[in-house]
């Protein structure tokens, strides 16, 4: 007989999984993983949830059959902030938005950016001293704050990275308590909570509307990416973007154009401090690359090492945790027919922590990533920016800010991490270290004969 329902765990009546679902969010879809394979049904409240944790079931969902899911409804709450930018749009709309962006983020237009990016990095490294103890986390999301404030809008926009910091962080806040509740609260009822996004939104459209009102006046291209944008034409019908939808993309990528990276450079900085054996080969790597000079996006293919330890951090602590998917008819999953509406859950978490596809799981071992060892792998094992024709249209732009600015700081300072701290995961919108990661930081001293080894798997812990 075919199983109706695939298995998962008991549910509460009235509120089905719902507390084990909030109180420990990566705890839970390990353990559903673990103990009911590749399917795991469970409830939230009333609604029927999935879990799904198999490289060709999350293809069929994210590439295959892409057109028949859209977000499901717990991120459908960031629109509150940003509007109806591509990470929150649908249908034909989000097709021609993503159609009008795509010139802006070419690869040959993203690599223009990569000596703003390093400039950024040194700007923040001026104020560092031998010897500090720093949080690494905050620094990583200044700087690349610095970073996508700069290429978003030029210089027009440096000397408010601070105040867009401030508005993106109270809307996150939001986010996230609507994210915990039971029953969200509409964004209209005044709590202090409401009353803070709003405040925090208005705070930041004004910036964006300012400086779009500002482009249209003068109507002279820029080098930056809201000018790409502002001037693509749509090749279909000849149209451009509204302001309104300027506003929402710029938002969009202000707020996912930064988040996501700091944490992966976070996560990257927390893993070389805790394996010293790594930091060290990356350092003889820089200094044979580099000799002493700072990183250009020219560098970069001769980087491989620095480029594996920024995919292995992604792979251990994925920036965005896990997406989601709701079908808009019924389809077939497997041996399970899944009903429209449903909520489908695909976890980077446990996905590229699975002993399936990945040796040692647990593991910081960046010669994973070699040629010899990653060929085969499935390429829907490891989906730190998604899948599909929804992938995250920014990756490219975030690999090379992330190598450049790893580059530029591991090139001349090594650090440890503070004893006797707890690192927790937060994970809400994004995988965030909840009270920040403090290190030490000790300044590098270039040997003059450096030996590069290729290979660290013989010195990974196991």
């Amino acid at each position: 007989m075919t199983p109706t329902r695939p298995p998962g765990p008991p549910s509460r009546f009235f509120t089905g999984n719902f507390r084990e679902f909030y109180s420990d969010l990566l705890g839970f879809f390990t353990r559903c993983a673990r103990e009911y394979g590749d399917i795991t049904y469970f409830r939230l409240g009333r609604r029927p949830c999935l879990l799904v944790n198999n490289p060709d079931l999350i293809e069929q969902i994210v590439v295959k059959q892409n057109k028949n899911f859209i977000k499901p409804f717990p991120f459908r709450f960031t629109r509150q902030v940003l509007g109806n930018g591509l990470l929150t749009s649908e249908g034909t709309f989000w097709l021609r938005q993503r159609r009008l962006a795509a010139g802006a983020f070419n690869s040959q237009r993203i690599n223009t950016y990569g000596a703003d990016m390093v400039d950024a990095t040194t700007r923040m490294l001026a104020g560092w001293q031998d010897g500090q103890q720093r949080d690494i986390h905050n620094d990583m999301m200044q700087v690349t704050l610095d970073i996508v404030a700069r290429t978003l809008f030029g210089t027009d926009i440096t000397e408010r990275t601070h105040d867009i910091g401030e508005s993106l962080l109270h809307a996150l806040r939001s986010f996230s308590l609507n994210f915990g509740r039971r029953l969200p609260l509409p964004k209209w009822i005044p709590t202090a909570g409401n009353r803070r996004a709003k405040a925090a939104v208005r705070g930041l459209n004004e910036v964006v509307n300012q400086i779009i009102a500002q482009r249209r006046k003068e109507n002279t291209p820029h080098k930056d990416l809201l000018s790409m944008m502002l001037h693509a034409v749509d090749e279909d019908d000849g149209s451009q973007m509204t302001d309104e939808q300027l506003a929402d993309e710029a938002r969009t990528f202000l707020l996912a154009g930064h988040e996501t990276t700091a944490i992966s450079l976070s996560w990257s900085f927390y893993l070389l401090a805790t394996h010293p054996e790594i930091q060290a080969a990356l350092g003889r790597e820089l200094d044979q690359v580099l000799a002493g000079r700072l990183p250009t996006a020219e560098d970069v293919p001769n980087l491989p090492l620095t480029e594996r330890i920024v995919l292995e951090a992604m792979r251990l602590y994925p920036p965005a945790f896990t997406i989601g998917r709701e079908p808009l008819e019924d389809f077939q999953l497997g041996p399970y027919t899944v009903k429209r509406g449903t909520t489908i859950f695909m976890s980077q978490w446990v996905m590229h922590r699975d002993g399936r596809y990945f040796e040692k799981p647990d593991a910081f071992d960046p010669d994973r990533w070699l040629p010899e060892r990653s060929a085969g792998r499935h390429k829907m094992a490891y989906f730190p920016f998604g899948g599909g024709p929804r992938v995250c249209i920014g990756n490219t732009f975030a690999m090379l800010e992330s190598i450049l600015v790893l580059a530029t700081v591991a090139s001349g300072w090594s650090m440890r991490l503070v004893p006797n701290q707890e690192i927790r995961l937060s994970p809400v919108l994004t995988l965030r270290p909840r009270n920040g990661i403090k290190v030490l930081l000790e300044r590098r001293r270039r040997p003059e004969d450096p030996a590069e080894p290729d290979h660290l798997a013989e010195r990974v812990a196991s």
